[in-house]
């Protein structure tokens, strides 16, 4: 019902778009985040968008160089990963949130897709 794709392997300074997909009909009505865990890490936040796409936020780490977006017509996210930097390495995966006003925990969304890996080479 959830899946991210896009990831792989790019070396730094390269870009990667990411995307997820999500089946469900109230998509358009959630709040979308991007999470990643980096190997022998917690999960951490990266970027969140809300379901009219009017207001994002961003971890400070990849403010400037990542950017989330969404088409409610395609019940689809994205994030573009531009200048990516070895420590950018991840499992990246997407969620659903439970809430509305750009969350950044773990605990405030309720689904979460399959990630995807992405790997930035020096």
């Amino acid at each position: 019902q959830l899946q991210a794709s896009g990831g792989g392997l790019v070396q730094a300074g390269g870009s990667l778009r990411l995307s997820c997909a999500y089946s469900d009909r109230t998509f358009s009505t959630k709040d979308m985040g991007w999470f990643r865990q980096a190997p022998g890490k917690e999960r951490t936040f990266v970027a969140v968008i809300d379901a009219r796409a009017d207001d994002t936020y961003y971890a400070d780490s990849v403010k400037g160089r990542f950017t989330i977006s969404r088409d409610n017509a395609k019940n689809a996210m994205y994030l573009q990963m531009n200048i990516l930097k070895p420590e950018d390495t991840a499992v990246y995966y997407c969620a659903v949130s439970r809430l509305m006003g750009v969350p950044t925990q773990e605990y405030e969304y309720q689904y979460w897709g399959r990630g995807t890996q992405v790997t930035v080479s020096s």
